[in-house]
């Protein structure tokens, strides 16, 4: 089968659902739970390709050699090379729904639940990336709120996203210099020019590679907000979205195996650690990496860009990984 023919067909497709459909359409044997996953085969290795992008695909572009298009990459190259595979002997093919953005992981946790692999690779990422390790993760939403009022008449008032601003500007020093990260989206607060806000609210992720840094870092972050809604007389409150584990289970054999099936295409595998379906392994004591299998860039953008051709080397590396694996 054709991965370039997959990614094209799969490209423009918006939303998990109809890319279940396709893949269970072109997925011999599939099988679709509750949660919206389509899997297919028995045995101890489960491949996981997910299905939702971060943005909503569109039709792709071609310029030169070069496919744009949101979500073409991220993750319909690393879907259409697992789709691309045939039935393998002691190989389950998963695709998954929920890994982007708010999604949890829904999708991977559910499918270890059910099938209880001994080995878990994500197909997701980069030519030659490997994640060897698992890149934790808080998602949390604040909240802010004070008495709101009249801009001019109730101007001594405490306003809430004044307080959101200044403790969000404070937030990056907290990660400056570590392995880790920290984002602020979804800002929200105030419906009228004139009307002192009652709430203000923003989601806050907090990210490393390093278990005890993030829970720090989690925890000093919200000190800080914390600190700054006192002093400006507002009610703080704050809610966990979401939460993805921090470690590693990959094995020298797993490491190697991915070594020698980057061999394949003439690569040296890049390790790093990243947040993948693999995740969901990992936090269980599963074997687990992803294996990058196209090349592009972009991701998470609208000018997102794969080389279509390069699912051919994508696929090779997987065989070649499978067989190291001693399956297929």
């Amino acid at each position: 089968m054709d991965p370039v023919r997959h990614l094209l067909e799969l490209a423009p497709l918006a939303g998990e659902e109809a890319r279940g459909a396709y893949v269970a359409r072109h997925l011999p044997g599939a099988q679709r739970d509750g949660v919206g996953n389509v899997w297919a085969g028995e045995g101890r290795v489960l491949l996981l390709a997910h299905l939702d992008t971060v943005l909503t695909p569109v039709s792709p572009k071609r310029v030169g050699e070069r496919l744009y298009g949101p979500g073409v990459g991220d993750n319909s190259a690393g879907v259409a090379v697992l789709l691309s595979l045939p039935p393998l002997p002691g190989v389950v093919r998963g695709f998954t729904v929920g890994e982007e953005g708010l999604g949890n992981l829904k999708g991977a946790r559910a499918l270890v639940e059910a099938l209880r692999p001994q080995v878990v690779v994500a197909v997701d990422g980069y030519l030659p990336g490997v994640v060897d390790r698992a890149l934790g993760s808080v998602r949390l939403r604040l909240r802010l709120r004070g008495p709101g009022g009249h801009a001019w008449g109730d101007r001594g008032n405490p306003n809430p996203v004044f307080a959101l601003a200044e403790a969000l500007a404070g937030l990056p020093p907290l990660v400056a210099g570590l392995e880790a990260s920290l984002n602020v989206s979804g800002l929200k607060g105030g419906e009228a020019v004139n009307a002192i806000p009652e709430e203000a609210e923003a989601l806050l992720e907090v990210r490393s590679p390093d278990p005890l840094l993030l829970e720090d870092r989690v925890e000093k972050a919200l000190d800080l907000v914390a600190d700054v809604a006192r002093r400006h007389r507002v009610a703080l409150s704050w809610e966990e979205l979401g939460r993805r584990p921090a470690g590693t289970t990959a094995t020298s054999g797993l490491l190697q195996a991915a070594e020698a099936a980057l061999a394949a295409v003439g690569e040296k595998p890049l390790f790093q650690p990243g947040s993948t379906d693999a995740s969901a392994a990992i936090e269980r004591g599963i074997p687990a990496l992803a294996l990058g299998v196209y090349r592009g860039g972009g991701a998470h953008t609208q000018e997102e860009w794969v080389l279509p051709q390069s699912l051919w080397e994508g696929r090779t590396v997987l065989l070649a990984f499978l067989e190291r694996l001693g399956v297929g």
